[in-house]
């Protein structure tokens, strides 16, 4: 089996350094991910939740954790929308690069600020409320510095590229790449020529994707889809008296 003088080419510029971030990283990211989901399935079911601590506090909850979840779907949908639909499809239905620019910005920037706010509320109510302290583990702590990390550098490649600097078009390097990891043909060159700021936002989202599996942080994948299919709950009262009426039959009063 010969090897394309192209790729060749390619993997002589890129670097030893460059196709470890940019290949071998996201690709072993990808395995965690998915075989870590696997195995967190399948030996640790009742361990698959958030561990809620709404009965210790509901103050700062209430608005720290609707703040974190409503920016945080809106950066995962701008990502998608960034990453996943290539940018020859969006000047196919007439939507210039300069309106799809201003609009990425603004909602990234507004999304940005409040996915990190209501973060830092959580963190506050979970280092402030002492039962939500005693309840939070070391891998509880791991996991808010590493989606902490992910959320500021990204915020901050937004700011810095794009409200100071003099715009970087991301869809014509880092989607490139992005996509390419899934065809199974890495372009790990599209990446080494992006702002730091972006490879570090690139690199410390892999991570916490790597650690995903393994953190509460999997909750996001769960539905409650079995309590559409799941049978009623039957409740039988302690009282002596049952009522004016007689008890339907099968429904008599045992003991």
């Amino acid at each position: 089996m010969t090897t394309s003088p192209q790729r060749l080419t390619t993997a002589a510029e890129t670097g030893t350094g460059g196709i470890l971030l940019w290949v071998v990283l996201p690709y072993l990211c990808l395995a965690l991910f998915v075989l870590g989901h696997i195995w967190r399935y399948r030996y640790d079911k009742f361990g698959w939740t958030t561990r809620s601590s709404q009965l210790y506090e509901r103050r700062l909850l209430r608005i720290g954790s609707p703040l974190f979840h409503f920016g945080i779907l809106i950066v995962l949908l701008g990502h998608i929308g960034g990453l996943v639909i290539p940018e020859g499809w969006t000047d196919a239905v007439g939507i210039s690069e300069h309106t799809y620019h201003v609009s990425a910005v603004v909602l990234g920037t507004i999304a940005g600020v409040c996915t990190l706010g209501g973060l830092a509320i959580l963190i506050y109510r979970r280092r402030t409320v002492g039962p939500v302290f005693s309840a939070t583990t070391r891998n509880d702590k791991a996991m808010y510095v590493s989606l902490t990390v992910t959320i500021v550098l990204g915020l901050s490649a937004t700011v810095a590229a794009n409200l100071v600097g003099g715009g970087y078009n991301y869809r014509e390097t880092i989607s490139v790449w992005f996509r390419s990891i899934f065809y199974f043909h890495p372009e790990p060159g599209r990446m080494t020529g992006a702002p730091p700021l972006f490879q570090l936002h690139a690199v410390s989202a892999m991570l916490l994707f790597a650690a995903w599996p393994f953190t509460r942080l999997v909750h996001m994948l769960t539905a409650p889809i079995g309590y559409l299919t799941r049978p009623y709950i039957v409740y039988r009262s302690r009282d002596t008296q049952l009522g004016a009426r007689a008890p339907r039959r099968g429904w008599e009063r045992i003991g």
